[in-house]
């Protein structure tokens, strides 16, 4: 309970400051580029080493693969029958489809199920969550914009993100019997400040756009990203045998509200930046609930 109300707090506290302490500017962005290349491969760096590969660890990544996919033909056969913009199924499909597994995912995971989970979530994101964000949302900003990506672009993205090549090194160092004790003695404190930061941002980049007049296509998208696609990826998990603390973190994962990146994307390729936002902030403010919840449901 203490775990989810610093959550709260952090995130609360950040909209708090955007709005009445006059930050200084960029500082929403210095933050997030502390979490993205120092925080989260020291927390990557930690863990790997300590995770003990296992047969099922191939679920975290397909449940967020089957949210993603789930949403472009979901979104792309709906949009086709109703008439949609383009720019709405690209939005929808990027919002809907990615899921906020390292900044909303992080947090809430260790808050639920500790360093244990953890070490799942870790998994989902730099397996599942970032390689999609790099490639397949990379081509289906690109597509909707009426654009065309080029690979080289998507694979250099990849293989130079900190955090990936972090996930790399930590396999290795797995594989060799783990870091010394200092070593974790050292990345241990700087991945802690991770979570409250993370959320921090988001609570200072928290955004309501324009929700009038969208209020069904919100529902129907946040209906599939927070319930419908994480149901369908725990019934392919049940179905293939995967259960325990596995099975909880891949649904968890898959269930987390929109990523804050899906919305810049879609910004940066000309899309629906109103309908992003509203997605995004609505979805994390429902997610601080149905996480939980959907927690509270799995573990019963």
């Amino acid at each position: 309970m203490e775990a989810l109300l610093l959550l709260f707090v952090c995130l609360v506290l950040g909209k708090l400051i955007a709005r009445w302490a006059h930050p200084p500017k960029g500082m929403a962005r210095a933050i997030n580029w502390w979490v993205l290349y120092v925080a989260l491969p020291a927390i990557v760096l930690e863990l790997i080493p300590k995770l003990r590969f296992r047969s099922d660890l191939w679920f975290p990544v397909a449940a967020t693969w089957v949210v993603f996919f789930g949403a472009w033909a979901l979104c792309a056969a709906i949009g086709h029958r109703l008439g949609w913009s383009r720019a709405r199924i690209g939005t929808l499909v990027l919002v809907c489809g990615l899921g906020n597994t390292s900044f909303m995912g992080f947090p809430l995971i260790e808050a639920l199920h500790g360093a244990e989970g953890l070490k799942f979530a870790v998994v989902a994101d730099q397996l599942g969550s970032f390689p999609l964000l790099s490639s397949f949302a990379l081509v289906a900003a690109a597509m909707y914009a009426g654009g065309r990506p080029r690979v080289s672009h998507v694979l250099r993205r990849i293989v130079t993100f900190p955090a990936f090549v972090c996930l790399v090194i930590g396999v290795m160092a797995g594989r060799l019997g783990g870091w010394p004790s200092w070593v974790d003695g050292v990345l241990a404190p700087i991945g802690a400040t991770l979570t409250p930061l993370a959320l921090f941002s988001v609570g200072m980049q928290f955004r309501l756009g324009g929700v009038r007049g969208q209020a069904g296509i919100i529902s129907a998208g946040l209906g599939w990203k927070l319930l419908a696609g994480p149901l369908l990826a725990w019934g392919l998990g049940i179905g293939l045998g995967v259960h325990g603390l596995v099975l909880t973190v891949g649904v968890l994962e898959a269930a987390m509200a929109p990523m804050i990146s899906a919305a810049i994307l879609a910004e940066q390729y000309g899309l629906d930046r109103d309908l992003a936002n509203s997605v995004l902030g609505i979805g994390i403010v429902l997610s601080l609930v149905t996480v939980p919840l959907a927690n509270l449901i799995l573990s019963g």
